[in-house]
């Protein structure tokens, strides 16, 4: 059975719900596809962590976002979106993936693994957070190692790798050295990076200088083993004991839905798609890019607070389409 949409967004996190407001306001026919839980990358997202932004610069349709704390912390926006998702009773499907988009004629065929839409315009706010970019080495198909970090408990009283030098690494590193994890970091680079928060950098380069949390700069992983895990720094190979590798290198959309869906992207390593900024429409007409992954590899560039006017961008285009087609 196929349904009829006149959008259909996919992604429900927070600029998924601003485009979906947006539709909402100008009485169309929309649906929101997400393939896991209501704003799935915050829910994924440490459960302590505290955002870079503040509570006003994350709020969508001007709903206001209140926080006691300065900035607010994965809790409170988790609330925040959950609530403006249910008090404004958006469309929203849960737990169903978007498997194809395809162009017919002017409108869309949209394969989920649950059924199939027919759509006049699609919004793609999928994010980036899915897919862990890879370490590439032997053993990291073991359970002790993850690419994503929830919570310091279970690492307390053993040996951690934390891989990386971002913010997601520096948090995850100093939670688990106080919950009494022994805590060694391997970066790739000659410092922490530059853009992790400004109240906490200070924090993680004490604990180094101090020797409490060890770090072994332009380093890498080259193999990871049961009990142990070889790292090789600028003065040679070294083996140390290790429980738990924590790899926390970054993440990256998913590219070949993009390229699947008929989106072209750069030939750089930034692999930027194409899209036009004044409309956010990519080089297949009626198909649109909103939030983080318009920026690729650049996952740094688009945040909440400066990509939610996708969501106005996009919608007044298809209105102004719209009513040049009437």
């Amino acid at each position: 059975m196929t349904t009829t949409y006149k959008v259909l967004i996919i992604g429900a996190g927070p600029i998924g719900i601003a485009c979906a407001l947006e539709c909402k306001k100008k009485n169309w026919n929309y649906v929101v596809i997400e393939k896991g839980a209501l704003t799935n990358s915050l829910f994924n997202y440490p459960k302590n962590m505290t955002f870079f932004s503040t509570s006003e610069k994350l709020e969508i349709d001007e709903i206001p976002f209140i926080s006691i704390n300065p900035k607010p912390n994965r809790d409170e926006a988790l609330e925040y979106y959950r609530r403006v998702a249910t008090s404004n009773e958006l469309n929203i499907h849960l737990y169903e993936e978007v498997l194809t988009i395809k162009k017919s004629n002017e409108h869309f065929e949209v394969t989920t693994s649950k059924t199939q839409y027919r759509v006049d315009k699609v919004i793609i706010a999928s994010g980036f957070y899915d897919i862990p970019t890879l370490l590439d080495v032997p053993g990291e198909d073991f359970p002790k190692v993850t690419h994503y970090y929830n919570e310091a408990h279970p690492y307390a009283m053993q040996n951690v790798v934390v891989v990386g030098a971002s913010n997601s690494s520096v948090d995850a590193a100093l939670e688990i050295w106080r919950k009494g994890g022994n805590v060694t970091m391997v970066i790739r680079g000659s410092e922490i990076g530059e853009r992790v928060k400004y109240w906490v950098k200070p924090d993680i380069i004490n604990r180094i200088k101090e020797g409490s949390i060890k770090a072994y700069f332009n380093s890498e992983v080259v193999e990871i083993e049961e009990t142990e895990i070889t790292i090789k720094t600028p003065n040679g190979e070294m083996t140390l004991a290790n429980d738990f590798v924590v790899a926390l290198t970054g993440y990256r959309p998913n590219f070949e839905f993009l390229i699947n869906s008929g989106i072209k992207l750069s030939n750089d390593n930034a692999r930027l798609p194409q899209y036009d900024p004044d409309t956010m429409e990519t080089n297949i007409s009626g198909l649109y890019l909103a939030g983080v992954i318009c920026g690729g590899m650049e996952t740094h560039k688009w945040f909440i607070e400066n990509s939610r006017i996708h969501a106005k961008i996009i919608t007044e285009h298809i209105e102004a389409l719209s009513t040049k087609t009437e």
